[in-house]
This record gives C-alpha cells, structure tokens and sequence, in this order.
C-alpha cells in the first residue's frame, strides 16, 4: 500500500523483458501488459535521441524502451495524477497534464520518437469501466484525433511516430493522418496464425515520402488454437516479450 496523492493506492510490483524492467502498478484499475512491451518494441530509437510517450500510465513502454536502447532521453505525459506519480517512482521523467493542455516547455519541443497507446475504446460508443482509472485509460474523453494532432506537432524533422491500438480504429487513425504524415506503415496484430487481427502497430515518418504499407501479421502465439494450459508465445514473440528484443513494423 502506497500514499499517493494523499489517497493509499495498493500496489504490485510487477516484472518485464525477464525481470530487466521492473514496475509500479495499482493493484486494481489499469495495468500496463503485452501491448506496451511490443510498442516499445517496435519504435527505432537509437542512444542519444530524444521520445516523447503521450499517455504513458506508470511508465512501462517507456522503461522497457530505455532497458533496449541506453543513452535515449524519454519524457512521459499522463493525464491521471496517481499514474503519473507511479511513474515518477518508477523512475520515468512524466509531466502530469492533458495532452490538449501541455506546459510550455513541452509545447516548445520537438522529438526524435513519438509513442502512444491511447484508449482503444470511442467512449461515445461503449460502457463505462467500474473503476475510474481504468475507465480513463481504456476510453478516456480526449478524441483520437486529437491525440494525433498533438503527436504530430511535438515530432521533429523526419522523426518517427510510433502507436498500438484496436483493429477497429484503424479507418480512424489513417482518416486523422491523412496529408499530415507519411511512409506509414501498418502491422496487424493477431493472436494466432488464420484468426483476425484484433490490434495493429503503425509507424509514420514526418515528412515521409514512402508509400502506405500494410505488412504480414505479426503472430502471437503457436498453432491454429489454445490446446493447453501453458505458454505458447511463438519464439519472435518470446524473444520480444522475454529478451527485449526490437522489430521493424516493415519487416
């Protein structure tokens, strides 16, 4: 149990990449998984360069990011004050604020690396979650578009913008960068070979000029169906989740 904010907040200490990014994370509410693993994953950063991560949570993309490429400056944005203070003890530099409503000295940066994992549910068009915290981060009242618009503003000359979402959003997301970025590439998400994408990784560069690409799936797991109580992770996936290791959303 830990003070936050004047409120005790149970929490767990939770491992990732094999136990070289350990993290903070509220007992109840959202928790940070896989998919933060595998955007941190995919983003092409290299020492010395700077990323920004919008709606960073407790800070797991980001640590595991920093445990891959040494010597990369990462800053986090978050909206809600108990997670970004989670993130603060984990180690991340976090702002605590909108996204709509940066300070000025964000406002005035531009970055090598944009990242996010925004809320993958339209609010508009589904329930809300129990708990609050959780509810913000998985539907949140900030638009998609608007989380692109910022990203796209705080990145630098040919950086790289990097996200993870929800297979329906996709129509949405290319509708927001539209004529704003380009060289966008998209990787599907899914569970096993045959089945439907229920996630996607894209990738765009500022002022890119390359052609929109839509890559072969990116494949969680082994076999055609759960056939038992164990791990099943295909070894691309293994050395993703377990080793750190990076991938190319072109590949």
């Amino acid at each position: 149990m830990r003070l936050i904010w004047g409120v005790r907040v149970e929490t767990t200490n939770d491992l990732f990449l094999g136990g070289k990014v350990t993290a903070l994370q509220p007992a109840k509410g959202y928790r940070a998984g896989i998919d933060a693993v595998l955007l941190a994953a995919s983003v092409p950063a290299k020492a010395g360069e700077t990323v920004l991560e919008l709606g960073c949570g407790v800070g797991v993309a980001s640590l595991c990011l920093a445990a891959r490429v040494e010597g990369v400056e990462i800053t986090g944005v978050e909206l809600q004050p108990e997670y970004a203070a989670l993130a603060e003890k984990n180690g991340l530099t976090v702002v605590n604020a909108d996204l709509r409503a940066l300070p000025a000295d964000l406002r005035n940066r531009q970055f090598t690396h944009v990242m996010m994992n925004p809320p993958y549910f339209d609010r508009a068009a589904g329930s809300a979650a129990p708990d609050a915290g959780r509810d913000i981060a998985m539907g949140g009242d900030t638009p998609l578009g608007d989380w692109i618009d910022v990203a796209i503003k705080r990145l630098a000359p040919k950086g790289y913008f990097t996200m993870i979402l929800r297979i329906e959003r996709l129509p949405e997301v290319l509708s927001a960068l539209l004529g704003r970025i380009g060289s966008v590439v998209v990787r599907p998400i899914s569970a096993r070979v045959g089945s439907a994408p229920h996630l996607f990784l894209l990738q765009a560069r500022h002022s890119g000029r390359a052609p929109f690409r839509l890559t072969a799936p990116l494949v969680m797991h082994d076999g055609t169906m759960h056939d038992a109580d164990r791990e099943n992770y295909t070894a691309h996936v293994r050395e993703i989740l377990r080793n750190g290791a990076s991938f190319s959303l072109a590949d």
